[in-house]
């Protein structure tokens, strides 16, 4: 039975995330005052006692999800995936349990990514709103000639399970997009609580900006395929894994296909790891047929 290891991205952080980890896991102390040094901040301080509005700086949220769903599995025990993915955020965690990243390369990357993506949503005001109950075409569809029409940026940022895809773009490109696309069947077009437009071509200066720090690190052949967000097939080519990372971050979140590719590959069960649950049950809504846990 394919066992599948998946990690969430950003959205699952909470306080005291980690604590349970650090009190009873004596790897895990070594790790956190890693990444502490590493970071140049306490940030095991932050995911431990901080508030919820603490943990939604993007340069805290990113590492802090990151180190959280690494330090668990690295704490689980010798677990060997027959195949991992992550959402977003989460491919990197990802890279670092099947071997193709280092801890602290992959961590230096986060923070590149985190304090990029902040620097490019101070840029152009954006947004992302969820879609909800309307199939992926007409979403596609709505994007595109909205775009067309009225040079606003909008497009499919997260196909996250069937009926549930997020939209980034502009935010007069967003608001007028859930307009349409309620008119078009959506049951729901939530405009969502971010500070960007996360996986849209708006992201286009911190893509440039992660890429230069993507090229610098070293990437080794995983011991297992990664199902890579924008290609959402499993990849174990370093270099091929190296170029799709540097696409993600203004390329969708192919998520419902990752899974469909997975399961199609041979995944029967799937773990995710890391705080939350959110990829459990979208992988329940993509396959009530495999076997879905959590390791937090």
């Amino acid at each position: 039975m394919g066992h599948a290891y998946i990690f969430p991205g950003q959205g699952s952080q909470f306080p005291g995330m980690g604590s349970p980890l650090y009190e009873n896991k004596p790897g895990a102390i070594r790790l956190f005052e890693e990444a502490d040094d590493t970071l140049g901040f306490r940030i095991s301080e932050i995911m431990f006692h901080g508030s919820g509005e603490d943990l939604k700086q993007t340069r805290v949220t990113q590492p802090a999800i990151f180190l959280h769903s690494v330090i668990a599995f690295l704490s689980a025990g010798d677990l060997a995936p027959d195949m991992v993915a992550g959402h977003s955020l989460g491919e990197f965690s990802a890279l670092v349990t099947c071997g193709c990243l280092h801890f602290d390369a992959a961590l230096k990357l986060v923070a590149a990514r985190a304090n990029a993506m902040q620097r490019a949503c101070e840029l152009v005001p954006s947004t992302m709103a969820a879609i909800l109950a309307l199939e992926d075409e007409k979403v596609e569809a709505v994007c595109r000639k909205l775009t067309e029409e009225t040079g606003e940026t909008v497009v499919p940022a997260n196909y996250n399970c069937p009926g549930q895809v997020v939209i980034s773009g502009t935010v007069k490109g967003v608001e007028e997009a859930c307009i349409r696309l309620k008119a078009a069947g959506a049951k729901r077009a939530l405009i969502l609580p971010v500070g960007g437009a996360f996986h849209s071509p708006l992201m286009e200066p911190a893509r440039q900006e992660l890429q230069a720090a993507i090229t610098r690190t070293h990437f080794q052949k995983p011991s297992c395929p990664v199902y890579q967000n924008v290609v959402a097939e499993g990849i174990s080519d370093p270099e091929q894994i190296r170029e799709n990372l540097n696409l993600q971050l203004t390329m969708p979140v192919r998520w419902t296909q990752s899974v469909q590719a997975m399961i199609r590959d041979g995944a029967q069960k799937f773990t995710e790891v890391g705080p939350g649950k959110v990829l459990q049950g979208l992988v329940r809504k993509i396959d009530g047929e495999v076997e879905v846990s959590g390791i937090s």
